[in-house]
């Protein structure tokens, strides 16, 4: 990069989307090649943005030859009882995924600032702290709190000539002028104070033994205790009131591909009419299209079977999330993948047109056996109209990782497609499903099967009661159980599901599971491949 920019090029702060998640990976790696300090994963960020958007920015160096991603600040909001006392960088942030953003807090927590090495000369890292104040004061917070890296401290413990010896004398030198920082001097003439000297605050960074500075910007135009007392409105960008709706499907025989898209098409019509957010179909409700071969197919011959209808179901079912404007849940499909493994995949069909998948996670012994089904590799929360959802496909939702990995992500709504068999199959899905929605404070949709395909198998026999269900805590039903089906007959369930009801439960209800998890004990990783 050349001194003098390019009279041609353009440099823009804007907002971080989802859609900047790689490229944001990719500036990490360019900045701290060599520190140390590990990338932020993908699931990290899209937790950071789908939690509070508004203070996620990225900086962008437009030219002849394209857009690159040059800057990048993460933040959320804290109340100060929490920030302003010694903490570490896990605790405060939740391992990365911003955690305990809360929507009531009284100051900006700066997680992270990121600058590509190679455009520092165009103060950059002055235009995200810009950004930053410039949401301080328009949220009426009263300043921004976090821990400062010691990039140089490593080296000036052990120079040969003077070394100092201990991080205080360090720091101390440094506010006094004496010696210069990289990270600490930009912040002090950032108009930051020093408050404190925190041990052990991010011990993966070696370059500054760990250490972090403890640093505070106060709001010169925070507002009084009268205007501080007024209810604030932060995070509103997400809907009030989602609806759902859950379809207990009956599995019966058809006689052709449109009478099965007929019977998809009456449900989501009628979800719309209610003026449904989403419609949600059960796990494998795609399996009715074997019962119009005239015997039981092979596992292998039914496999091949499923696959000449994934894309035309799709298809179909997109144009109805379009056309009936509302989004579809599509339960699951076992879908033969390019390099020829069998996938069992919910199809999420945005009422935008997009199209998102889910693999399951957990096969269960059945599909293994049966359908030689594979587990996936990857859990994304997904960015719809009405905030950040996951999907647990059936047995997933009996592993507590994973749903508690799509709501660091940021998700409100966990959509639980099944298919189970017997009473007592059905019971560890909805009991684990209750607890998911416990642990997590969210709310979970689950949709089943009832009827039976005799001529398909391991779709013998169904059993399921649709439900959808709340976290148990004032706000919510008193049973945490938003809507309930009958067992076994096809039916439609309905819900609103409010919000702000769970940011509330969230941030300051009777338990706060999710602020209350001790980072510094354990956490939960995810091996990205």
């Amino acid at each position: 990069m050349n001194d003098t920019a390019d009279s041609l090029a353009q440099l823009h702060v804007r907002a971080a989307t989802p859609r900047d998640v790689p490229a944001i990976r990719a500036l990490f790696e360019r900045a701290y090649a060599g520190s140390g300090v590990s990338s932020y994963s993908a699931a990290m960020l899209r937790g950071q943005i789908n939690k509070f958007a508004e203070g996620q920015f990225v900086a962008e160096y437009h030219e002849d030859e394209g857009a690159r991603l040059i800057g990048f600040c993460s933040s959320f909001l804290v109340s100060g009882e929490i920030a302003l006392k010694p903490h570490g960088w896990n605790w405060i942030t939740g391992s990365g995924y911003a955690s305990r953003h809360d929507p009531d807090g009284d100051y900006l927590y700066g997680m992270e600032v990121c600058v590509d090495p190679e455009y520092r000369g165009l103060r950059i890292g002055q235009r995200l702290y810009d950004e930053r104040k410039k949401l301080v004061q328009s949220l009426a917070l009263k300043g921004i709190i976090y821990g400062g890296r010691l990039p140089s401290l490593d080296a000036a413990l052990t120079r040969d000539e003077d070394p100092y010896e201990s991080p205080q004398a360090y720091v101390e030198a440094v506010v006094e002028g004496r010696e210069r920082d990289p990270v600490l001097t930009f912040q002090l003439r950032n108009d930051f104070q020093v408050i404190g000297l925190m041990p052990g605050y991010w011990p993966e960074d070696k370059q500054s033994r760990g250490y972090g500075v403890h640093l505070l910007w106060r709001n010169p135009h925070a507002p009084d205790e009268e205007e501080e007392a007024r209810a604030k409105h932060y995070g509103g960008r997400l809907m009030d009131t989602v609806r759902v709706a859950t379809v207990q499907y009956q599995q019966r025989r058809v006689k052709s591909f449109d009478e099965f898209l007929d019977m998809l098409r009456y449900f989501v019509d009628v979800t719309a009419d209610y003026r449904a957010d989403f419609c949600v179909f059960p796990e494998l409700f795609s399996l009715q299209l074997l019962s119009m071969e005239d015997q039981e197919l092979s596992p292998a011959e039914a496999i091949e079977a499923l696959t000449h209808y994934t894309d035309p179901i799709k298809d179909a079912l997109r144009e109805m999330a379009m056309r009936y404007n509302i989004n579809i849940i599509a339960g699951s499909h076992p879908t033969k993948m390019d390099n020829g493994r069998v996938e069992n995949i919910c199809y999420i069909c945005l009422r935008s047109g997009e199209v998102h998948e889910q693999a399951k996670i957990h096969p269960t012994p059945n599909e293994v056996y049966w359908w030689n089904i594979e587990g996936g590799n990857e859990l994304a929360a997904i960015n719809t109209d009405c905030g950040p959802i996951g999907v647990l496909i059936c047995y997933d939702a009996e592993f507590p990782e994973l749903a508690r990995h799509l709501v660091d992500q940021g998700a409100n709504i966990i959509f639980v497609p099944f298919c189970t068999d017997e009473r007592q199959s059905y019971l560890r899905v909805r009991y684990c499903g209750q607890a998911r929605a416990v642990e997590n404070q969210c709310y979970v949709v689950m949709s089943g099967n009832c009827g039976n395909l005799p001529n398909v198998a391991n779709m013998d026999i169904q059993y399921a009661q649709s439900c959808i269900l709340t976290p148990c805590d004032f706000p919510f039903a008193r049973d945490g159980i938003a809507a309930d089906t009958t067992p076994n007959v096809e039916t439609v369930a309905f819900a609103d599901l409010g919000l702000k009801a769970l940011r509330e439960a969230r941030n300051s209800g009777t338990v706060q599971n999710l602020k209350d998890r001790r980072h510094d004990l354990y956490t939960t990783v995810w091996r990205e491949r």
